[in-house]
């Protein structure tokens, strides 16, 4: 480099810089996600100063207002024409405001609505040294077993801080699936991801087995994020751009302007390639998606219930939406080579869920290899690469989640000496003992396996037919077999809850408050609608299936 080029650096570079230009944000526009994230810090603030006798009842009112208050921005967003004319990229560049992105926000936070209920539950456990207790520990900090978490539970200390933590976790998955760059995208899975890891850790009982949980995901999930961050980069390599829509751009080919710090890499399509399919696989993990799904099942069981419950749901929910924005906004001129990796993905997902899942003994390990199977059914949805297959996927996402979160809360109420009575031998003759919660649960067993007049048979149907419209009749063949196979094995603790002798040591059902009862009756309710009358919701999911550019 000559002393002139560099002098003529040095000269530049002293002179007085103009103003630095603020950035412009559309609070409004941002606002489902900002009341979440101001109520997550409102609720931190809560444990540092409100005394330990009314935390509880502080946490759970801002908590519930602001999911409330969230989703009521989000509705008039919605009826601003937000999802539809007014559909544009928000906060300099970073975050779509669009259909899909609104949709998949309300359903995250009406979801997330209803699973806190079960968090803030204080009938089911037996009353401990005269106070109250939910299903979480008594004090995170103090070793399993130790004279101090003994001490913690005498004094009926409750881990409060679930509250704020969740509220973190659920502000991530807002901005996930509406982020409109890499960074951010990856911002939001770091948000999203690490309250989740601390709240698998925190069961009341089995105590040990809810750590070793926590343990396993952050493990897995730091790997995973750390493809997802190494996609990131190789794809900045390639279009010298975080930008969903100038990546985009280079991949079509309709931009020939090549930054030249970076004309060696720009365009090179072995980093493109790469790239993409690390990122893909950082999203297919958090989706619980065959080969990457081997967190599922023992997260599932370790965690506590509500926590299973709220993950299942709304982590899916998120993770679908960016996968979706991913693929159909970034990689779209990608689509000859990510179909066929996503074909092979979405059958062994289903398959794979499906048939591993008639082995387990554990109702929460069975409900978690279920989920797997879902994941690969909304798979043949996302390949559509159609409107409809965009719109069957919003719609299966919001079906599901409600299922899910009943299905759990109906778990955390069987109940025998050490707690939850999750080992399958034990369900045996519930029906008997408690025929309304057996035939809850059978409700949602059934929506599972996409019986007739349940949502779940309306969410296959309507993702089922997108994928064949779009050319992919295999799959909806191998969707079909894993439907079938999967029907076996929830219609068999049907036939296990109703047409076997009830054990004498066996568990009993809890009586919940109104909070678990809310949960459950909204998940019956949701599941019945969509399955009876489904079409105003997939006239809802229709509209919003347009992404913004």
């Amino acid at each position: 480099m000559s002393t002139t080029a560099v002098h003529s650096l040095w000269t530049t570079a002293a002179e007085p810089l103009d103003k630095i230009p603020a950035p412009h944000i559309e609070y409004a526009q941002l606002a489902p996600t900002l009341i979440v994230v101001g109520a997550a810090v409102i609720g931190v603030l809560v444990e540092a100063l409100v005394p330990r006798k009314g935390r509880y009842y502080a946490q759970v009112f801002v908590t519930v207002v602001a999911l409330a208050a969230a989703f009521a921005a989000v509705v008039g967003l919605a009826a601003g024409g937000y999802g539809t004319t007014k559909a544009h990229i928000a906060a300099m560049g970073a975050i779509a405001v669009d259909g899909p992105a609104l949709f998949l926000q309300g359903t995250i936070l009406l979801a997330s609505l209803v699973a806190i209920f079960t968090f803030a539950e204080r009938r089911l456990d037996p009353v401990a040294h005269g106070k109250r207790v939910d299903s979480f520990a008594a004090q995170a900090a103090s070793v399993p077993g130790s004279e101090s978490e003994k001490a913690a539970v005498k004094a009926g200390f409750t881990t409060t801080e679930v509250f704020p933590l969740a509220l973190f976790a659920i502000s991530g998955m807002l901005v996930f699936p509406a982020a409109n760059d890499l960074l951010t995208l990856f911002i939001a899975l770091e948000v999203f991801s690490l309250p989740l890891y601390l709240l698998c850790a925190l069961a009341r009982r089995k105590r040990l087995m809810s750590q070793e949980a926590a343990v396993k995901y952050f493990l897995l999930g730091a790997f995973s994020s750390a493809f997802l961050l190494f996609g990131i980069a190789l794809l900045y390599g390639y279009a010298g751009s975080v930008s969903y829509a100038r990546i985009a751009d280079v991949v079509d080919g309709s931009i020939q302007t090549i930054d030249p710090a970076l004309a060696s890499t720009m365009g090179n399509d072995a980093l493109l390639l790469i790239g993409g399919a690390l990122i893909l696989m950082g999203l297919l993990f958090k989706v619980g998606a065959v080969p990457f799904h081997m967190w599922t099942p023992d997260v599932y069981q370790g965690a506590p219930t509500p926590v299973t419950g709220f993950m299942a749901a709304a982590t899916k929910v998120a993770a679908f939406g960016a996968l979706l924005r991913l693929l159909y906004v970034v990689l779209p001129g990608l689509r000859w080579d990510w179909q066929p990796v996503m074909w092979a993905v979405a059958i062994v997902t289903m398959l794979g869920g499906a048939i591993v899942a008639i082995t387990q003994t554990d109702i929460k390990r069975l409900l978690a290899y279920s989920s797997i199977a879902h994941a690969g059914f909304i798979l043949a949805g996302v390949i559509a690469v159609t409107p409809d297959g965009v719109s069957s996927v919003l719609f299966y996402l919001g079906a599901y989640s409600f299922v899910t979160i009943g299905a759990f809360a109906v778990v955390t109420l069987v109940r025998d000496a050490g707690g939850e009575a999750t080992h399958l031998s034990k369900w045996a003759g519930l029906g008997r003992r408690s025929p309304l919660v057996a035939a809850v649960f059978a409700v949602f067993l059934l929506a599972f396996a996409g019986i007739p007049l349940t949502s779940g048979f309306s969410g296959k149907f309507a993702v089922f037919k997108a994928a064949a419209e779009s050319g992919a009749g295999a799959l909806v063949v191998v969707g079909v077999i894993s439907s079938a196979i999967a029907a076996f094995f929830y219609i068999r603790v049907i036939v296990l809850m109703f047409f076997s002798e009830p054990k004498p040591e066996g568990p009993t059902v809890a009586v919940p408050s109104l909070l678990t009862s809310t949960t459950i009756a909204v998940g019956v309710a949701v599941t019945l609608v969509l399955g009876v009358a489904p079409q105003y919701f997939l006239d809802l999911a229709g509209q919003a299936s347009v992404f913004v550019r």
